[in-house]
């Protein structure tokens, strides 16, 4: 006898004013099961999982059938759905710390919700919200429960979200893109934790993500998505083998893949969704010119050694906080958050340097830029000491050492035009006058893949993607030799990553640059760098060219690092989801 499913959708659609955001989905989820919503930004995967929540914003038209349990879910605020909001069905959003009330302490939170679902006293639901969050894995669980959102690391944050998910013992949890911002490490402990939690509970779950190595290894099942349209679906097994549609095989290639040796022409394969979704005709094709072939010259041949002059040498550098008295005015502590760093980049090069959150990682890199100022220590850029530089000398410093952060929507000006935020730089060092300046700025546009006229429009009207392309063009207006690169792929999703990776590939091999690449997605960087550093709590644990840090790492954390990364395609024995079924 087939077992029904525990939720149903039937041709949902989704529109906000004239988009559409969804465009009749179905899909089933059975009790027990992992399904993966996979696609792109404005794919509709965040759409659908509020949909099914009965939480899309006011303005809102949809329609189709979500029953859950057979029973509709409406897009309401009636009784009826505020007792099936975290009772029947949860949601971990995002990002905990702007779902998470921020005047609220987090155990106060999670009572809360068992107040509302449950017929339990104050005290008793006080009680349960602590063991819920010894569950979690959050250790001192009775003392963390008193404490406020911000108070709290963006894993323990995200471990809160999943223990109100589970506080009313939901049929259905719902996370969307959970483990997006998280460390690789942190990444596969939040995995574990809802899996465990899953198991306890006997919940399905529904995961919308844009990670392939996350969804292949803890699907049962999966839904591809592409502007609102399904695209296909079926077993993991199947869609990871054998997809039917070329766009899930075109999204499936891009992904990074951390067991693939480095190739020497260092190119990610990109998702032509173009050719996919709207193929030349044949009289096309005859017009068109055969595609220009990449030349393998010397700059793009990254595997052998490089023996290449220093272009930054770091020595022995520090920073250090001092920390606040606290609530108990106890005594001041020092925080070390980079704790005497030695490092050399090579002309040229790129270095990954790798690490968790609060490694020293983007501290570094600040003091670096000059943004910050080291406590002890010395960087020599071209062999001269950076760390004394003041006013004039400081300024021609950072026209050969410029930074891509990274959120490029909080570093770009929301009043003012992306023209003139990419060459604000060019009229600070007075390099060019106004129309040689708009100029640039157009041209700078079209090298990163945007056009021209965009210059005239703002941050708001541009894709993550795209504001990246603007960060890029921004760093390059001054025609540095050097260029940090905070975190500056991390959100991005697998085909727009390609685009951002491969075009500063292009721009190295144009202009010799050379890059500091800071990030925690070590599955990007065996193709991208030449080199890996890896920092822990502020010093440099192992440093090494990139093929013998993936082939024969020596630390111990390293070794940590690159077990938790999830696998593109895993031994079918040993992934995440095989070991709680």
């Amino acid at each position: 006898m087939q077992v029904p499913p525990l939720l149903s959708v039937k041709d949902l659609h989704v529109s906000f004013g004239k988009v559409k955001a969804v465009r009749g989905i179905s899909f089933d989820v059975q009790p027990g099961e992992v399904v993966c919503i996979v696609g792109e930004s404005g794919s509709g995967k965040s759409v659908t999982a509020r949909a099914l929540m009965g939480l899309l914003e006011d303005g809102a038209v949809s329609s189709g059938e979500i029953l859950l349990r057979g029973s509709p879910i409406k897009n309401d605020d009636s009784p009826r759905m505020n007792r099936i909001r975290g009772r029947d069905i949860a949601m971990i959003f995002q990002e905990p710390l702007t779902a998470l009330n921020p005047a609220m302490r987090v155990g106060h939170q999670i009572a809360e919700m068992i107040l509302n679902h449950t017929d339990v006293s104050k005290r008793d639901a006080q009680a349960q919200a602590v063991s819920l969050l010894d569950r979690v894995g959050i250790r001192d669980a009775k003392e963390r429960a008193n404490a406020y959102p911000h108070e709290l690391s963006g894993g323990m944050r995200q471990r809160v979200m999943i223990a109100c998910a589970c506080a009313a013992n939901p049929g259905l949890i719902i996370a969307d893109e959970p483990t997006t911002a998280l460390d690789v490490t942190i990444q596969a402990q939040v995995l574990d934790l809802l899996f465990k939690m899953q198991r306890e509970l006997g919940s399905s779950l529904l995961f919308v993500t844009h990670d392939l190595g996350v969804v292949a290894e803890i699907a049962d099942r999966v839904v591809v998505l592409y502007k609102g349209e399904l695209i296909e679906q079926g077993p993991v097994e199947k869609i990871f083998s054998a997809a039917d549609h070329p766009y899930t095989r075109a999204l499936i290639k891009a992904a990074p893949d951390i067991n693939l040796p480095r190739s020497p022409l260092r190119r990610f394969p990109s998702v032509d969704t173009e050719a996919i979704f709207n193929p030349p005709s044949d009289d096309t094709k005859k017009k068109q010119p055969p595609p220009a072939r990449a030349k393998h010259s010397h700059a793009m041949d990254r595997t052998r050694p490089l023996d290449l002059p220093a272009l930054l040498e770091v020595r022995d550098l520090r920073r250090s906080f001092t920390l606040g008295r606290g609530l108990f005015k106890g005594p001041r502590r020092k925080l070390h958050a980079v704790d005497g760093v030695s490092l050399t980049i090579a002309r040229g090069t790129t270095t990954a340097l790798i690490g968790e959150s609060g490694s020293g990682k983007t501290t570094l890199g600040r003091c670096i830029a000059q943004l910050d100022r080291p406590t002890s220590g010395s960087t020599y850029f071209a062999g001269e000491d950076t760390t004394a530089l003041r006013g004039a000398p400081l300024l021609r410093f950072r026209r050969h050492v410029q930074t891509i952060f990274q959120d490029p929507y909080a570093s770009l000006n929301p009043r003012r035009p992306i023209g003139e935020a990419i060459t604000d730089g060019l009229a600070i060092h007075g390099l060019a006058d106004q129309k040689e300046r708009d100029t640039r700025a157009r041209g700078l546009l079209q090298r990163v893949g945007l056009s021209p006229e965009d210059a005239l429009r703002y941050p708001h009207q541009f894709s993550g993607g795209q504001r990246q392309r603007i960060a890029i063009a921004r760093a390059l207006a001054l025609d540095p030799e050097f260029i940090i690169a905070d975190e500056a792929v991390s959100a991005l999703d697998v085909s727009v990553r390609a685009q951002v990776l491969n075009l500063l590939i292009e721009l190295q091999e144009e202009r010799g640059l050379s890059f500091l690449f800071i990030t925690h997605d070590l599955s990007t960087v065996r193709q991208f760098a030449d080199r890996i550093a890896i920092m822990q709590n502020g010093r440099i644990v192992e440093e090494a060219p990139t093929e013998e840090i993936f082939t024969s790492p020596r630390h111990p954390y390293t070794r940590d690092l690159l077990s938790a990364v999830p696998r593109l395609f895993p031994d079918p024995g040993t992934r995440l989801r095989q070991r709680y079924l």
